[in-house]
């Protein structure tokens, strides 16, 4: 199939402006889990599994990102090495 001729590289930094978008949209997605964890903290008649679940679905949430985020640097920095010796 035609997929199988694409490239699959990665574009990054198409802005110029030094800002690493898809880290600023982890950190904004890291500050919403936050936020609406906040507004999920069991009240008092609330059963007592409820404040462990949160607690680790938040902390499950902002891992995962940590992690994709991880991914992505190391995936720029292939990106970047690649591009470095073919200029050689």
């Amino acid at each position: 199939m035609f997929l199988s001729r694409m490239r699959h590289e990665s574009v990054m930094n198409l802005s110029g402006s030094g800002i690493d978008w898809k880290g600023f949209g982890y950190l904004v997605s890291i500050v919403s889990v936050f936020l609406l964890g906040a507004l999920a903290w069991p009240k008092a008649g609330d059963p007592r599994w409820h404040l462990p679940a949160l607690i680790a679905g938040m902390a499950a949430s902002v891992l995962g990102m940590g992690f994709r985020y991880l991914a992505h640097r190391r995936e720029q920095k292939e990106i970047l090495r690649k591009a470095s010796a073919r200029k050689r």
